[in-house]
């Protein structure tokens, strides 16, 4: 039926549109308790043998939203009834922006792909931390994945980062650096280790004071070259992070400018989490995210040696109750394998 749905009606509309639409109507349902706690006990994940502990949180999937959907902290816990394990809300900035100008958001249909140049519109740390402290009426794991502000120079971007840090990891379970988005001028410049090392030094001191520690993890582009991936992996550990999450879209293609997310990612996402992998073993909880598709992505990248996998692109084709759909079918997987949680499958043929 959603096939349907999308075929003759969505892909007709502007991409952002829809988009808009869908963050508005889940907003709404996010403040129906009594509608969303229906849905959260129809659709979330409870089967016990999917649970995963991951740097100290404990998540009822291993199966969640990758950033960029819920990218003002709006409708969380709607998402979470819908079926996914946690939901990583932003990019957030420490100033609100608009973003690039539009158009902005393509998809690409045949590819099952999505190409994005938003450029971090959000509206700020302070507004997401408002919805943030909202009473949850569902259980939800909340990332919340900070940004650099486009009009802050290079030079100031660790003070940046810190004034959105200091806003939000009090409020997250835990907390994303993102150095590796295309669509922010200069950005990626941030993942070469001589800048990324004083930028999570800082945002770690504000993590590590917070109330209950809150995890940090670095999020990483696809377009890395190999031996820049070992070096962030290697910084990662020296420095005490919980985990990195890899990866971001990539700009390695031939249509629009923007950063490509969905199928063509698919490869490069799943050797860079290999080559991960055997560099820090399980020093470091590694989340595994680009061209997810069905439950057969969801283990492949748990036998690879990530903890958590997160999809957003193949959500758009997949229909609202995607991510209920992959828990249930990965949960009779683990059994089918004879296993008694998914956690036994992690990095089996890493």
């Amino acid at each position: 039926m959603y096939r349907l749905v999308f075929t003759q009606v969505l892909r007709r509309f502007d991409a952002e549109a829809v988009h808009r639409l869908t963050v508005s109507g889940l907003a709404v349902l996010a403040r129906l308790p009594l509608l969303k706690r229906l849905l959260h006990r129809a659709f979330a994940p409870h089967d016990p043998v999917l649970r995963v502990t991951a740097f100290g949180v404990h998540f009822p999937g291993p199966f969640g939203l990758a950033a960029g959907f819920d990218k003002d902290a709006a409708c969380a816990e709607a998402v979470a009834a819908l079926g996914f394990g946690h939901v990583e809300v932003g990019t957030v900035t420490a100033h609100a922006q608009p973003g690039n100008p539009r158009p902005r958001l393509f998809r690409l249909v045949g590819e099952r792909a999505v190409i994005n140049r938003m450029g971090f519109n959000n509206d700020g740390a302070r507004a997401a931390a408002r919805r943030l402290r909202r009473t949850r009426g569902v259980p939800v794991v909340v990332g919340v994945n900070i940004g650099k502000t486009k009009v802050v120079p290079e030079a100031e971007a660790v003070a940046d980062y810190v004034a959105a840090a200091r806003e939000l990891a009090p409020l997250a379970d835990y907390l994303v650096v993102n150095v590796s988005s295309p669509n922010t001028p200069g950005l990626r410049n941030l993942q070469a280790v001589e800048l990324l090392r004083p930028l999570l030094t800082a945002v770690k001191e504000v993590a590590d004071a917070t109330p209950r520690r809150t995890p940090l993890l670095v999020k990483i582009a696809p377009d890395l070259a190999d031996e820049d991936v070992d070096a962030v992996a290697e910084l990662a550990v020296e420095l005490g992070l919980d985990g990195i999450i890899a990866t971001n879209t990539t700009i390695r293609h031939g249509g629009e400018t923007g950063g490509l997310s969905g199928r063509p990612l698919k490869r490069r996402s799943l050797e860079v989490l290999r080559r991960l992998r055997a560099k820090v073993g399980d020093r470091l909880t590694l989340v595994s995210v680009g061209g997810v598709e069905d439950v057969d992505d969801v283990w492949e990248r748990l036998l690879a040696g990530a903890t958590l996998v997160q999809g957003y692109t193949g959500w758009i084709y997949g229909g609202p109750l995607w991510a209920s759909r992959i828990h249930r079918q990965l949960a009779r997987r683990v059994r089918r394998h004879g296993l008694s949680s998914v956690t036994e499958a992690i990095g089996r043929t890493a």
